[in-house]
């Protein structure tokens, strides 16, 4: 969601500031807007709505405002519309909240999250004098913190503290108050936030690609915490304002790693590092030919323990907690239900003592997911989380953590983080299937070849994306999509229409080809795209069958079928191969070629490829 960056130091702020909001335009924005503070001077803020240029432009690039120490924000709307009287940062006085210049107030700040009681907590301040100028919830609690400090005159922790205690949602919060200059102070609850030191400066943001350029050590806010933050240092402290120690965590990956390296967009680079971040995920799984899940703290005995398993997730995650359920199931005859977080956390969980539930997040924050491992936790089940972020909130918090190893994402579509958390759902399979005794020696040593050989063969439909690529610009203007498939292959319908209706814009549903003829058949007209998933040879007569009534409707058939199964040309019109691989697995072959097709369209169209419109990369807040 929303983007948030702090700095305070040697060198001139706002540069600094700018920077970092322009490593988190992924997460979505509509507006931005700085604080900047010169000495003991007033704040100076400025906003501005639409692109970070906008604000670049209003500041020269950070020069016309003077200062070391300063907090910036780029804003995702939920409470207000996107003006730039709600742009971020926000005042404790009530002068008018558009206004750019240096601001007479005691507390300036950032937000990024959803207040639930602000109308409570609105009524409360205006009952003691207050006035606002905008219609946001986080003009509320930056007075709510200004109100505490001045009733109680205590200092910036214990004025946070009392907020904290006082407000329900989540938040990540950055101030910077009048009495206390070249100081930023911090808060945090169930939204992220990241600080480094070095050399003397101290960097602060609501992801680690905005503190890369400058340090691989991060401090990883915990939840009902506060921190001072001071040039080269940081302190921590607990809801009850004792200081605590807190210890770094090294980012392995460096700043180029978040950047485009010579491509055109984030996502077309990120599609190509498929065969490295699947390689460097399976190496850190497989060792000496077997799969290791020791460094996630599973052992070969609790797997063969495990009576059931739940998977949660959102989004992507979820379509690949689908294919992990059929692989799953079909290895290691445990029976596996999928569940959207968001609607997991509403319902009665109903599992045995002995069940595993697998959390699984490429950020590692978003927030309905968060709220199902602790509802997991609660009723005291255990839980797993497959994770790309080291430190992030869900890795802390879960029972056991496998990391998945895709390295930064910056495209809002995910592509890389998906396969990772592909192959990690095929390993935990093997390996539960062989702690259980389901697989035998033979089948395993195929198996463990067949994962191995995943890299090179994306590699090989990477090589051959041209095909792809003239396809997608004569569809570009498509106005809807159907994808279907069977078994893993419907899985992998439901990711690639997500990669297409996101990025492009198309209308598109993903339907199990069997349920055609249950009213969505009525949709099929002439000229329509159906793309039909083919890999899956004991279901692939009947999907072609499906397809065929289709194509009697006027549709236009695209398939995705592997090397030699060359009967699918009898029906489909335009057929795309991918290598051959095992069943259980192919599906991270498949959804190559929809990834292309996805982006490719989108490219053909002019549109933001990397930043679609109403879309964060991380869903930090319901």
């Amino acid at each position: 969601m929303c983007g948030i960056v702090g700095f305070t130091g040697k060198q001139q702020a706002a540069p600094v500031l700018l920077d970092g909001l322009s490593k988190l335009e992924y997460r979505g924005y509509d507006s931005a807007g700085l604080a900047v503070r010169d000495g003991d001077k007033l704040a100076e803020v400025v906003k501005a709505t639409g692109k970070l240029k906008n604000l670049s432009d209003k500041t020269a690039g950070g020069t016309a405002i003077p200062g070391t120490c300063g907090i910036g924000h780029t804003r995702w709307a939920t409470h207000g519309e996107p003006t730039q009287t709600n742009a971020h940062p926000h005042v404790s006085g009530n002068a008018s909240g558009s206004a750019s210049g240096p601001v007479e107030s005691d507390v300036v700040g950032v937000h990024n999250g959803i207040i639930e009681n602000y109308e409570e907590l609105k009524e409360k301040l205006i009952r003691n004098g207050y006035s606002f100028y905008s219609t946001t919830d986080t003009e509320i609690v930056i007075k709510l913190v200004d109100y505490y400090y001045k009733k109680y005159k205590i200092g910036p922790i214990d004025a946070i503290n009392r907020m904290m205690v006082r407000v329900r949602g989540s938040y990540a919060l950055a101030l910077m108050f009048k009495d206390y200059p070249g100081e930023i102070y911090a808060a945090r609850k169930d939204s992220p936030m990241v600080i480094g030191c070095t050399g003397g400066e101290t960097f602060l943001a609501s992801d680690v690609p905005a503190l890369l350029k400058y340090t691989r050590d991060i401090y990883y806010i915990d939840n009902l915490q506060s921190v001072r933050i001071l040039p080269g240092e940081a302190h921590f402290f607990d809801l009850n304002g004792d200081e605590i120690e807190m210890e770094s965590v090294h980012i392995s990956w460096d700043a180029a790693a978040a950047e485009k390296g010579g491509y055109e967009h984030f996502m077309i680079k990120e599609i190509h590092e498929q065969p490295k971040a699947v390689s460097d995920t399976l190496n850190s799984l497989i060792k000496n030919g077997k799969i290791d899940l020791s460094s996630s703290g599973l052992t070969d005995e609790d797997l063969a323990g495990i009576s059931e398993i739940r998977i949660v997730a959102c989004g992507s995650a979820w379509h690949a907690g689908m294919l992990g359920q059929y692989v799953i199931e079909d290895l290691a005859d445990v029976p596996v239900r999928v569940e959207l977080a968001s609607e997991f956390r509403y319902r009665k969980l109903l599992v045995d003592k002995n069940a595993l539930v697998i959390i699984i997040s490429q950020s590692g924050e978003t927030a309905d997911t968060l709220a199902a491992l602790r509802m997991a936790r609660e009723k005291g089940i255990r839980t797993l989380a497959v994770v790309n972020v080291v430190g992030s909130t869900i890795a802390r918090e879960s029972d056991n953590v496998l990391y998945t190893l895709a390295g930064p994402e910056i495209a809002v579509a995910t592509t890389k983080a998906y396969s990772t958390q592909l192959v990690a759902m095929y390993a935990i399979g093997v390996a539960m299937g062989a702690a259980k005794g389901k697989i035998n020696g033979r089948e395993y040593k195929h198996y463990i070849e067949e994962l191995l050989a995943l890299p090179d063969k994306i590699k090989k439909v990477l090589d051959n994306k041209e095909r792809i690529q003239w396809f997608s610009a004569k569809h570009a203007n498509a106005r809807d999509a159907f994808f279907i498939g069977r078994g893993p292959d419907y899985a992998i319908s439901l990711e690639g229409s997500l990669k297409l209706k996101e990025i492009s814009y198309i209308h598109s549903e993903a339907y199990a080809a069997g349920e055609l003829k249950h009213g969505t058949i009525s949709l099929v007209e002439d000229g329509i795209l159906v793309i039909g998933i083919l890999t899956q040879q004991d279901l692939l007569e009947k999907t072609i069958s499906n397809m065929a009534e289709c194509k009697a409707r006027g549709a236009y058939l695209m398939g995705i079928t592997s090397e030699g199964r060359y009967s699918v040309e009898d029906t489909v019109n335009f057929t795309i191969y991918i290598p051959r691989a095992d069943e259980h697995f192919i599906g991270s072959l498949a959804v190559v070629p929809l990834q292309l097709f996805g982006y490719y369209v989108s490219v053909a169209k002019g549109l933001d490829v990397d930043k679609p419109r109403n879309l964060a990369k991380s869903v930090t807040v319901e």
